[in-house]
């Protein structure tokens, strides 16, 4: 593969683990979506940045867990930054009683689908993403 996909942490203290697997797992999701990897960087930081992000680009002044800004000028190809608040990854692990590593890779595909095209704005967008989220899980569970 191309070796394309880059991480990053800004702000914080953090080490994605598993980084060929997660690599190869995320450019077969592309795949199987009929598109092509192109450069997508995942920067990890705190609450507070990605608030500041928030509150800069998307005029929001609320913290979440990602941002994705899609970067390539062609469709098939999938290119992007994703912005990721750890501090959110962990509580969403505890909310949902899951451990910390699956919640990141939920929190990684979902930026990719977003990257992808696929919205999570109204209920059946946001079903439709759980689903994909959900099934991507499964195949990375497989490799």
């Amino acid at each position: 593969m191309n070796n394309q996909i880059h991480f990053f942490s800004q702000g914080c203290r953090f080490l994605i683990k598993d980084k060929k697997e997660i690599r190869g797992w995320i450019e077969e999701v592309i795949q199987r979506e009929d598109r092509i990897p192109g450069e997508i960087n995942f920067i990890f930081m705190d609450d507070a940045a990605l608030l500041n992000y928030n509150l800069k680009y998307l005029n929001t002044n609320t913290y979440t867990d990602i941002i994705t800004f899609p970067l390539s000028d062609e469709e098939q190809v999938i290119s992007g930054d994703v912005y990721i608040s750890i501090e959110r990854v962990e509580e969403n692990a505890k909310r949902y009683k899951v451990n910390f590593k699956e919640e990141l890779r939920r929190i990684l595909i979902h930026g990719v689908l977003h990257l992808i095209g696929y919205e999570d704005i109204l209920v059946n967008d946001k079903r439709k993403m759980t689903r994909l989220e959900n099934k991507f899980l499964k195949l990375y569970s497989k490799n």
